[in-house]
């Protein structure tokens, strides 16, 4: 039997997070002694090379389903489709990154499949007592283990819960022909506004944010020149944006865009609990403050206690020295 993987796309590419979630399917699939691992791919915007490539993160063979009326993500077609694959290829496991697209299609997929769902895991499942996974809870401040009993299983795994390694190999791309009738679009998107910039936060491996301790909305050119040379999008502290420093779609935190990056910059920026809950996915955070006490210290994976105004020229000259 197959464990089927759904993948996402954004401008013709494969999200990282899809990446992770082949590796980790694949990883899986050594653990059951699965036959192998079925990416699912949805409309007609990503090329038939961009497939086959993930062969390169451990899926055997991609099903594509071309019809462009998917190229919108409308869940219930999704989820539609999701099931389709499911019982054409006999898997009993189905494995998808978390995103505002896949976690309400993964509830209706659960309930088509009868299957239990295990949300926001971060590891492979622990076997020698059923099938028990470790999920991160309260926002990133606890671990639950949870024994998904059914005999078919989602599993919604949280952004960089592993590191995706590429190979050389490449999967074989199939067309798959999935029957959907028109309640399946009986929800219509009319318009889908995107973020300005180069690098959009949810997508970004490098985030740089700051907070009030910029003083002012004229000292944010050596943040963007921070994040120029690092390739990466800039992000902002809730007060930042409430003040009109910066756009809201800056707005980094638990209302605002929660990011799961590589590394995470967090430039004079206290460490409220409400952004904390926004960036606790990211792999590795950085923070710079003059103020030794800020909370967000205690959550960072290295600290640098002094003026933000000295620090971050500096090191935006270190790295384009090393650059060179």
């Amino acid at each position: 039997m197959a464990i089927v993987v759904l993948v996402e796309e954004s401008d013709g590419k494969i999200k990282k997070s899809s990446l992770e979630a082949i590796a980790y399917a694949a990883a899986l699939n050594k653990q059951m002694n699965e036959d192998d691992v079925v990416a699912l791919a949805l409309g007609n915007q990503v090329s038939s090379e961009e497939l086959e490539s993930l062969g390169k993160f451990g899926a055997n063979r991609v099903l594509h389903v071309t019809d462009e009326r998917l190229n919108q993500g409308v869940i219930q077609a999704y989820a539609s489709v999701v099931d389709q694959a499911m019982n054409e290829t006999g898997a009993k496991v189905l494995v998808l990154a978390k995103s505002s697209l896949a976690d309400p299609v993964a509830s209706r997929v659960a309930i088509k499949q009868q299957a239990a769902l295990g949300a926001n895991v971060v590891d492979l499942p622990d076997l020698s007592d059923g099938f028990v996974v470790k999920r991160s809870i309260y926002t990133g401040k606890a671990f639950a283990y949870t024994k998904l009993d059914r005999d078919k299983k989602i599993i919604a795994l949280r952004k960089n819960a592993i590191t995706p390694e590429e190979g050389t190999e490449t999967a074989t791309v199939e067309n798959f022909s999935a029957t959907l009738s028109d309640t399946d679009f009986d929800a219509t998107i009319t318009n889908t506004e995107k973020s300005e910039g180069d690098i959009l936060l949810p997508e970004a491996d490098i985030v740089v944010s700051g907070g009030r301790g910029l003083k002012g909305p004229e000292n944010w050119e050596m943040i963007e020149e921070l994040a120029d040379t690092l390739g990466a999008a800039t992000g902002c502290s809730k007060p930042v944006s409430d003040m009109g420093w910066r756009p809201h779609h800056e707005h980094v935190g638990q209302t605002g865009v929660k990011v799961s990056p590589t590394l995470y910059v967090a430039v004079g920026i206290s460490g409220a609990i409400q952004h904390l809950a926004g960036v606790n996915s990211s792999k590795y955070i950085l923070v710079v403050n003059q103020d030794a006490e800020a909370p967000f210290f205690k959550a960072a994976d290295y600290g640098v206690v002094g003026n933000a105004f000295e620090i971050v020229p500096q090191l935006t000259e270190k790295i384009k020295a090393s650059q060179n």
